[in-house]
């Protein structure tokens, strides 16, 4: 890291967040697949300029954005996207109180509205699947004006020096919506690939050093062909998911590697015919026991 990232992280670290706020400051652990990427971001980021992060379902984009959170010591606000989100998941909302018997309307601060003030990182999760006409109201507190003013409240608000933007889209994903021109310019853009096999080696290793090696070659050889059966078109992104990996290995140390892998990886596709062939896959390099039985498809 040279100078100029060291400055901009010792001064956010130093910054008095309120101690209810430092719960939010996420762990790290990210490894990037190539030497220079995280170093980008990093600097994007001490620039304050919005990250969009794009990659496939598992290939760390969240924990990305949660390592930033940790390099710095700055809390994350986290926005899950769907197509139900709307003005108040973003910037709040009214709610009536009573307080020594007298009733108030009061407004919560949402997720945009706390990072803003407090200096925090915003993290949106699969900013593609919100409707696009929610996303406008983010379009002057993502440019050069920094600012936003609150259309359920009324209040301009200027954000905190801190305050910084980190987005995530799964592409081609069944109910996003592509991310129209004006949204999209005001990010800076990274593409996030999936680690190599001896880097993702390294990674179960270091994570599980209590798995055989005969074990985890079996895991690494399965992930390697469900890999080959994404990039063919035959299997969702999900199937390749590293995360989802990590779960099937975790599992397998208290239970049979079949099983586990069904529940980590299988049963989270929609397509019958994707589930058999992840487990027809596993086959070949896991053989079939008595007591795991067949395949429920």
């Amino acid at each position: 890291m040279n100078t100029f990232i060291e400055k901009e992280q010792a001064h956010r670290a130093q910054t008095n967040y309120l101690q209810e706020d430092l719960r939010l400051i996420q762990e790290g652990g990210y490894v990037s697949p190539v030497p220079y990427l995280w170093n980008d971001i990093v600097i994007a980021v001490t620039l304050k300029k919005p990250v969009l992060l794009k990659g496939p379902s598992g290939s760390g984009k969240t924990k990305l954005a949660q390592s930033v959170s940790d390099y710095f010591k700055q809390p994350m606000q986290s926005v899950n996207c769907s197509v139900d989100l709307d003005a108040e998941s973003l910037l709040g909302f009214k709610t009536i109180v009573t307080r020594e018997g007298q009733t108030h309307i009061e407004f919560v601060e949402g997720p945009v509205v706390q990072a803003m003030k407090k200096g925090h990182i915003l993290y949106i999760d699969e900013i593609n699947m919100a409707k696009p006409e929610t996303l406008p109201i983010l379009h002057s507190v993502l440019d050069h004006r920094r600012m936003l003013t609150n259309p359920l409240t009324g209040e301009v608000i200027h954000a905190h020096e801190n305050f910084s933007a980190i987005a995530a889209i799964n592409e081609g994903y069944v109910g996003t919506s592509p991310m129209n021109e004006a949204l999209k310019n005001r990010f800076v853009s990274f593409s996030i690939p999936y680690l190599s096999d001896l880097q993702l080696k390294s990674l179960l290793v270091a994570t599980f050093p209590e798995v055989e090696e005969k074990k985890l070659h079996a895991f690494l050889s399965i992930h390697g062909d469900l890999k080959k059966q994404v990039m063919n078109g035959l299997l969702s992104d999900e199937a390749a998911s590293v995360r989802s990996l990590m779960d099937a290995v975790n599992l397998a140390i208290h239970m049979p590697e079949k099983r586990a892998i069904q529940y980590a990886i299988a049963e989270k596709l929609e397509d019958p015919m994707e589930k058999k062939l992840v487990m027809e896959l596993v086959d070949t390099w896991i053989p079939q026991t008595f007591e795991e039985g067949a395949h429920p498809w």
